[in-house]
């Protein structure tokens, strides 16, 4: 037990100086009071963008690779339903479905004809209408005709849109976990203790999505999906000390599956299944 607290005391130092160089090259590139990014972790490198895919995303690009011409498809509301909201944090769930299932539909090689926000092309057309729109606006002054012409049936139809809601989020739906803690002391006073914990839980989120015929209003077909969520935490302490010292070292780790991201992957399933149809015969992409 009388090497016990050097060689805490020397994983206590190690870890100090393995962090050293970390701080001082944060603090070195400093410029004008701005701090330089990290980039990867800290480690120099350049955190790159990636394509936002899930694993569903292949099953889209393969109805893209089928061609052929697809109907007009509009997305609506694909609204926050849960409730759950966090006076820290604001809402628990994406509020940009609808903007996930238009770009499942791109992926998918879908036409999509915009309906979610029309507010440009509302203002353009109050332009156009008052001849105040042109395509050459260098020419104004000096060509009366030069506006945009406003024509009967120049705005593309939909045939179908998709509408439907994140309709559930279970916070809680299991957990377990254990804890270890074991100690030690001598008659030198001299004591040592140790502590383990780990934990695991699950959650669910849940959308709900239809396609409707545009014309009709009749519901062609709805799917309902939800994604399970899993969590895992682990922290380990050691301590130790005697009537004059005491060190202390603690550590953990823990991962979340990402909620937002099992959103996206449950909209992308759902558009895969509502539009397969209408990109014909061709085999399954599933």
């Amino acid at each position: 037990m009388s090497r016990f607290l050097p060689r805490l005391a020397l994983t206590a130092v190690t870890a100090i100086f393995a962090l050293t160089p970390v701080i001082a090259s944060a603090q070195s590139h400093r410029d004008y009071g701005y701090a330089r990014p990290v980039g990867a972790a800290g480690q120099g490198q350049i955190a790159y963008a990636t394509h936002n895919n899930t694993p569903y995303s292949q099953a889209l690009y393969c109805l893209a690779s089928r061609g052929g011409k697809s109907p007009n498809v509009a997305v609506g509301r694909i609204s926050d339903m849960t409730g759950k909201y966090d006076l820290d944090s604001g809402a628990r769930v994406t509020q940009g479905a609808s903007l996930m299932a238009i770009t499942a539909l791109g992926k998918a090689g879908i036409s999509v004809v915009e309906r979610l926000d029309s507010t440009i092309s509302e203002i353009e057309l109050a332009y156009a209408k008052d001849h105040l729109l042109s395509d050459s606006p260098e020419l104004a002054g000096k060509d009366p005709n030069n506006y945009r012409r406003v024509y009967r049936g120049q705005i593309a139809g939909s045939q179908y849109y998709i509408v439907g809601g994140v309709t559930e989020l279970n916070n809680n739906i299991r957990s377990s976990g254990f804890q270890g803690v074991a100690g030690y002391k001598d008659n030198n006073k001299l004591s040592a203790n140790a502590q383990i914990t780990a934990r695991d839980h699950v959650m669910n989120v849940a959308v709900d999505l239809r396609l409707v015929d545009t014309r009709s209003q009749q519901v062609i077909q709805s799917v309902s999906y939800q994604k399970q969520i899993l969590g895992k935490e682990f922290d380990a302490g050691l301590g130790g000390g005697d009537d004059r010292y005491a060190l202390g070292l603690s550590g953990g780790a823990g991962r979340l599956e990402p909620l937002q991201s099992a959103v996206r992957s449950m909209i992308e399933l759902g558009v895969y299944e509502l539009i397969s149809p209408l990109k014909g015969s061709g085999g399954s992409c599933g």
